[in-house]
């Protein structure tokens, strides 16, 4: 009787990989294979706001996603977020508009992580806006300021 089933179970095996390797060779669709879940952190995060008419988007640019990065801006967006800068202090940009936008975009992540803890947000962005002159950032008035630019020009939903 052992030997029975231990045949029987060595022939099922045998058939179901000759199906399967039949299946492949004759050039059928493979089956689709159910790719895992994504993870998420275990963050407690406030709902955002749905996105204003104040806030449109690039048409074919992906929405942003509150705690995430937030698409690169466009042009228009850009000039007038570092024209924003520029104007708190020059040396917020010191000529790297490039790395603004960075630091800006990743500042963004914080205010969707963090949105009601002002204070963390406002020592993240010191630490992120600093400049060779101003190597422990620009202080608390202009920090303040800085943060304020950043959430209203690359990140006004979060």
């Amino acid at each position: 009787m052992q030997t029975r089933t231990t045949t029987l179970t060595s022939l099922t095996i045998t058939a179901v990989l000759a199906l399967g390797a039949t299946a492949c060779a004759s050039g059928a669709p493979a089956a689709p294979v159910a790719e895992p879940a994504p993870v998420t952190p275990a963050v407690t995060r406030t709902p955002a706001a749905a996105p204003s008419a104040a806030a449109p988007q690039t048409p074919g640019a992906p929405a942003p996603v509150p705690g995430g990065i937030p698409p690169t801006p466009d042009a228009a967006t850009t000039a007038k977020y570092i024209a924003a800068l520029t104007a708190i202090d020059p040396e917020i940009v010191d000529n790297k508009p490039d790395r603004a936008v960075s630091r800006g975009r990743d500042q963004c992540t914080s205010i969707g992580t963090w949105p009601n803890d002002r204070q963390r947000l406002l020592d993240l962005t010191e630490q992120r806006f600093t400049s060779s002159k101003h190597p422990d950032g620009f202080g608390a008035a202009k920090t303040s300021r800085i943060l304020d630019v950043v959430h209203a020009s690359l990140c006004p939903t979060y």
